[in-house]
This record gives structure tokens, C-alpha cells and sequence, in this order.
């Protein structure tokens, strides 16, 4: 165990001098006692709540459960708030600011005299966006999740947010809803506090921390308004001051066999398409080599098991009764690597013993998947040099194999106008295409991938087609959808080069998103390509369209990659 005096914090504290006086002094201003911070580690309670946040409308009450595991564990808690990405108010797109949440976590880190952290977050970009920072700063630091809110049910079926928001809103543009139970439902799928209930990217995001090793065991799949719930935020906080005792930093858990063991979770949960970005950036704040090749190889292995929405027909609040990840992993060990340490200090083997799966339908044996398809697969071709991605496991089979005309277009508002046309050229066989969403482009690479259908196909019952895009789709959604298109149409990649009529290949099985055009062809309209303009001139958008990498890079800022240790703040 760590000797006090060798606490980070000390340096704040501990001098006897007019400086050390002076942070202890203003300590006691605040009503503290000297000892509480001369005696204890200092444990940062790194809070994204917020009252536009309604995933994380609890996380007030959560961090005082986390600050009294602190005091009992012989900690000093303080809660120090960071920016709420809640996903549905946050515009253009929550993803423009992940890498400045993964900044300012690790800033209020560096810049305050923290020995560790428990973060806490669950919607979809906070988690990627606090463990960056963590990762970064490399202080011992323990993920606390937000949890699912709970189960809606509609007409006797089970309902969930987004997943079924996009279902709905599909019907009742095909004429099948009327506008009574419209509103109805507005006021019933999301019934508590809490993240999606649905496989999308909160819980996959989520999950994918605690097979990482940064979470406690079984805590992802807890419901937010569960009773076990705040006792999970309490023993976050006594773990941490374990942990730092142990000097347990990101570094020694975030290994490549656990962001291997990541992604293997991930395709079990047939998790959200938004979680090859995340993965990335992460291993890349890590220093761990990891690409897109790195997580299809994984999903041509391990089938999806969970039997969530979008790819199965269960929630979150079904998963955690039918054992929640511990369970899961222990049914898909032989695909982990099961030595890696995590948060418990212990090799995540030892953590999946005796840990089995209560409901065989809800999370299903290797020999009955809930997909044989896979959770993910990552396309090349000359429409995507780097790769895109699919989610075979929630799009649909007759287009696997597909061949269609292209419709481009090259905004958000072009598009939505276009699909109220009842004149529209397109049928079901047309590839719907739209460019300049990209990381750059949008910019922020915003969740526009699932592309709505043309009002006219709706009302003659169609439900799906082949859409492609350098944007990103909400890991709730379904359909065939090719995203993620890299390099992105705003910087010149081949989207920017295609054109409405072009004929577009997709072959799943060959990994291959192609447009039927010539090179010479493609080299004559690269040689007339010109940029798109870019408005914003100044600010934090600026700074990131200056700065950020291609989605098969993870959209990380480049002067945040890697693991270039940043000095200490002197302390005069």
C-alpha cells in the first residue's frame, strides 16, 4: 500500500510553507478540518449531471451515495462538475463534444490536487469522453454508470426509447398511428431517469467499460432507479480508495487483451455501430494498437447472445435480471482473455465464477444466437478506402448482397425536404446516399446515418433499404445502414465523388461498399472536387474541424493521442 506521503495530493497540502498554508487554509474556509485533507486521499467525484441531462437526472443523489463510500473508506471526497452530453438536447451532436469532455476531465484531474477519480456518466458520449481524460491523466479512476431507466410496455408489448421512437414515427407517417396515441406515447416510452433501455450506444458504451476493467462487476446493467443502484455508487467509492492505495491506474488494467475482451462483448450484446469510434479512441489514449480489422475479426467470432432491441426483443431491465454482463462474459469465455486485471484488483476470471445466466432467451447459449450475422463488419472498397461499418445484426438480409442506383444528397435539410416528395425518384432497390456528415463535414459526425425513408415507399409498406454515409446512427436504430464512410466526402474521400445514378455495390459477405465507376472516371471528378466551406470560424469547432482524425482513428483530437505525459502544474 501507498504511504500518504507519497499521495499526489500532498504536494497541495502538505508543504509547510506559505503556499501549503494557504490551500489549507482556504480548505477550512470551506468548513474542512485541517486533517481531512493532510490524513485522507483525495477522491475526485467527476459529476455530468445536469438538468438538461434527463439520463443522468439522478446523479446528484448518486454522488453522495459515492462520497459516503469515500468518508467510509477513509477518503476525502469533492464533486466537481464536468459538461453533460445528454444525447437528445445537446446540438448539432454530442459527439462534436466527447473530445472536450475527455479534455476537461483530464484538466480538472491535472489542475486540482486529485489522488483518484470515480466518474460518473452512462449517456452515450460521457463514457468514452471521461475515460479518455482518465486514461490521459492516469490517476487511479473507477467508472460509476448512469444505468438504463426502466421498461415501458404499449398495446402489451414491450417499448423502449429510441428503438421504438423510430419504429413509431415510421408507422405513423404510413398512416398506422393517429395523432392521440402519438402523444400517448410521447408521455410513456421513457418512464424514469436513466440511459436507453435498448442496446444502444449508453449501455453498449457502458458495457464496453466494464469488460475493459473499469467498472465494477455487474454495475452497467443496474437500473437507474433500482435500489441496488445507489449502493453500486457507494461501493465506487470505497473501491477507489482501495485503489489508490494500490496505485491501480488505467495503465496497468488497459491492456490489449482487454480491449480485445471489449470487443468480444460488444458483438455478444450486438452492440451499437457507434462503439467502433469509442473503442478506438480509447485504445489510442492508451498507447494499445487496435483497428477496425482488429474488431470485425472478433465479430466474425463471437455471435450476438443478447436478445436486445434493436437486434433481439428484450431491455436492459430484462438483462439485469437475467444475470447483466458478469453472466454474459461467463458465456462467452472461451473468446476472453481472462488474466486481465481490472478495478477489483483481480483477474477477471476470478470475477466471472459462479456468475450464470438466469434466462436462457434473454441471453442465449453460443449454439442459439440471437443473429447468426454478427454485430458488426467493417466494409472497404473504393466508396471506403479506411472502412465503414454495418450492423448485419439489425439490417436485413435480402440487401447483403445488393446493387442499386444512387440518390445523393449533400445535407441533413436536403435530404429531410426531399423525403416528404411524392414525386421522389426512388424505389426500394435505390441506395439513399448523404455526404459532408462526417467528423469535418457536419461537422461533429452527428447520429444522421439512419437515413429516413422516402414518405411514398413508407405508405406502400416498405421498411427498409440500402442507405450509406460518412455519418454515425444511433446505436437504437436498425436497418441496413453502411456508416462511418472513411476518409469522409468533406475532406475528399470517395463519397464526395459520387454521383445520383451511380450504381453502389454492397457484398457483406466480401466486406466490399463499392460505386460501379472507372478509376479514370473517379481520378477526372477527384481532379474537379472542390472543398466544401466551412463556417465556423471560431471556438472550440474550429479547433476540432482543425484537429480531428477520421473515424477509423476514432475522431480523436490528434494532440490528444497517445500517451505523451503532460508535466505536473507547479505549485509556488
Amino acid at each position: 500500500m501507498r504511504d500518504l506521503a507519497d499521495l499526489r495530493s500532498r504536494r497541495w497540502f502538505a508543504a509547510n510553507d506559505m503556499r501549503g498554508f494557504a490551500h489549507r487554509q482556504r480548505m477550512q474556509q470551506m468548513g474542512l478540518r485541517r486533517q481531512d485533507v493532510l490524513d485522507r486521499p483525495i477522491v475526485a467525484i467527476v459529476n455530468t449531471w445536469s438538468d438538461l441531462s434527463p439520463c443522468h437526472a439522478h446523479l446528484r443523489e448518486r454522488a453522495e451515495a459515492v462520497k459516503r463510500g469515500v468518508l467510509l473508506a477513509g477518503g476525502m471526497p469533492f464533486e466537481l462538475p464536468a459538461m453533460s452530453l445528454g444525447e437528445v438536447m445537446v446540438k448539432p451532436t454530442t459527439m462534436l463534444y466527447r473530445n472536450f469532455l475527455a479534455m476537461e476531465t483530464e484538466e480538472l484531474l491535472r489542475s486540482l490536487p486529485i489522488d483518484g477519480a470515480v466518474l460518473l456518466g452512462g449517456c452515450d458520449k460521457t463514457t468514452p469522453g471521461l475515460l479518455m481524460g482518465a486514461i490521459s491523466m492516469g490517476l487511479p479512476a473507477l467508472f460509476c454508470p448512469a444505468g438504463p431507466m426502466l421498461n415501458d410496455r404499449h398495446r402489451g408489448k414491450t417499448v423502449g426509447a429510441g428503438t421504438h421512437t423510430r419504429m413509431f414515427w415510421d408507422e405513423m407517417q404510413a398512416g398506422k398511428i393517429g395523432a392521440e396515441e402519438w402523444v400517448q406515447l410521447e408521455a410513456r416510452m421513457t418512464r424514469s431517469p436513466g440511459t436507453c433501455n435498448t442496446m444502444g450506444t449508453a449501455s453498449t458504451m457502458t458495457a464496453i467499460a466494464e469488460a475493459l476493467g473499469m467498472a465494477l462487476p455487474g454495475s452497467t446493467s443496474i437500473p437507474a432507479m433500482d435500489a441496488a443502484h445507489p449502493r453500486m455508487a457507494a461501493d465506487c467509492g470505497e473501491r477507489i480508495v482501495a485503489m489508490i492505495g494500490e496505485d491501480l491506474t488505467p495503465q496497468r488494467i488497459l491492456t490489449r487483451g482487454a480491449f480485445l475482451n471489449a470487443a468480444a462483448v460488444q458483438m455478444a450484446l450486438g452492440g451499437s455501430t457507434n462503439a467502433a469510434v469509442h473503442i478506438l479512441a480509447l485504445a489510442g489514449r492508451a498507447g494499445v494498437e487496435l483497428s477496425l480489422a482488429d474488431l470485425d475479426a472478433v465479430a466474425r467470432r463471437v455471435p450476438v447472445l443478447a436478445n436486445l432491441f434493436p437486434s433481439g426483443d428484450k431491455l436492459m431491465e430484462d438483462f439485469y435480471y437475467a444475470g447483466g454482463l458478469p453472466a454474459l462474459m461467463n458465456r462467452i469465455r472461451e473468446h476472453l482473455a481472462l488474466d486481465e486485471i481490472t478495478v477489483t484488483g483481480q483477474p477477471l476470471r476470478t470475477q466471472l465464477q459462479d456468475r450464470e445466466v438466469i434466462d436462457d432467451d434473454t441471453i442465449r447459449p453460443l449454439d442459439r444466437p440471437v443473429s447468426p450475422h454478427g454485430a458488426l463488419a467493417v466494409l472497404t472498397g473504393n466508396l471506403a478506402p479506411h472502412g465503414a461499418v454495418i450492423k448485419p445484426s439489425a439490417a436485413s438480409p435480402a440487401f447483403f448482397r445488393h446493387a442499386g442506383r444512387a440518390l445523393v444528397f449533400d445535407s441533413q435539410p436536403q435530404l429531410l425536404a426531399a423525403m416528404a416528395d411524392p414525386d421522389l425518384d426512388c424505389d426500394e432497390n435505390t441506395v439513399l446516399v448523404l455526404r459532408n456528415a462526417g467528423p469535418v463535414g457536419a461537422p461533429g459526425m452527428p447520429e444522421w446515418g439512419n437515413l429516413p425513408l422516402p414518405k411514398k415507399l413508407l405508405q406502400r409498406g416498405v421498411r427498409d433499404m440500402v442507405r450509406l454515409s460518412d455519418a454515425r446512427m444511433s446505436g437504437t436504430h436498425y436497418g441496413t445502414c453502411i456508416l462511418h464512410a472513411s476518409p469522409e466526402a468533406a475532406v475528399g474521400g470517395p463519397l464526395a465523388l459520387l454521383r445520383t445514378g451511380d450504381i453502389v455495390e454492397l457484398d457483406l459477405e466480401a466486406r466490399r461498399i463499392d460505386m460501379r465507376v472507372d478509376d479514370a472516371e473517379i481520378a477526372r471528378r477527384r481532379a474537379a472536387w472542390t472543398a466544401p466551406p466551412r463556417p465556423c470560424a471560431r471556438g472550440w469547432t474550429l479547433l476540432y474541424q482543425q484537429h480531428v482524425t477520421q473515424a477509423h482513428l476514432g475522431c480523436d483530437l490528434d494532440f490528444l493521442q497517445g500517451t505523451a505525459p503532460t508535466p505536473e502544474p507547479a505549485i509556488f
